[in-house]
């Protein structure tokens, strides 16, 4: 999707940063076993995205819910010594871990809504947000915001999850979980919430965007056993450390039965 010129109006900065999605409150980020529960298979869409959004050497890109840094990791090689990423997340612990983990100079992480996004209009090359849209709480707004930060002419990419069913790695921990906590069932399947392409194609159109495609994307990857699936989705996952240790046993056999 390509920004065309057109009057903007900026947005005030959010200051209300939480846990996110994937970080339980009070925790540090655990970089391996997050890699292991969503970094895996989540990593095999990013060029795709990158494509999308037309990154080039030298370009200034904005990778927006950057978690633990897995887009901006592939995008840093791209944009070479001469481009910069910024990678924003609302999450504290998710900014600290990309810094961690990615440690180059030429990475500016830094805490932010995606919302309300800090930085003037036209201000990147390219905007990218992996598998981040689909949980913020008005998505036609953050859309929006990408829009007015990317330059006349710019292209931004979003990849978000389709259906639970299409999804299986994060469909079976999602229904596992629900089963046990119904009354949180409708934030646990917030991951799915842009499945319908047509949906997504007009949130886009709203918020101003030309050349708009939606398309369906498939990887395959394979999990060689339970054990290699259940330790890491348990420790990688900040909603399973809010509310389920007291079910863990049970949860498990849902996940091993699936």
């Amino acid at each position: 999707m390509r920004r065309q010129s057109g009057p903007q109006r900026g947005a005030v900065m959010s200051a209300n940063f939480g846990a996110g999605f994937h970080a339980a409150p009070g925790r540090a980020v655990d970089i391996s076993a997050y890699d292991r529960y969503i970094g895996r298979w989540s990593r095999l869409f990013v060029p795709a995205v990158l494509a999308a959004a037309e990154v080039a050497q030298g370009y200034r890109v904005l990778d927006i819910s950057t978690g633990t840094g897995e887009a901006a990791l592939m995008t840093l090689p791209i944009v070479g010594a001469s481009g910069l990423v910024i990678g924003a997340d609302i999450s504290p612990a998710m900014v600290e871990a990309a810094r961690d983990r990615l440690n180059e100079s030429s990475f500016w992480p830094v805490a932010a809504d995606g919302q309300a996004l800090p930085f003037r209009d036209g201000s990147f090359d390219a905007v990218t947000c992996q598998l981040g849209l689909q949980f913020f709480p008005d998505p036609a707004l953050g859309l929006k915001e990408f829009r007015r930060v990317l330059r006349p002419g710019g292209c931004a990419a979003a990849c978000v999850i389709s259906t639970p069913d299409r999804a299986p790695m994060a469909g079976i921990f999602a229904d596992a979980i629900s089963r046990f906590l119904p009354e949180q069932r409708n934030i646990i399947y917030l991951g799915f919430a842009l499945a319908d392409p047509k949906r997504l194609e007009d949130l886009l159109d709203s918020a101003g965007f030309d050349d708009i495609r939606v398309e369906r994307e498939m990887r395959e990857y394979i999990i060689e056993s339970f054990d290699d699936y259940w330790p890491q989705s348990k420790r990688g996952s900040g909603l399973y450390h809010r509310r389920t240790s007291r079910s863990a046993n049970r949860i498990a056999a849902r996940c091993a039965k699936k």
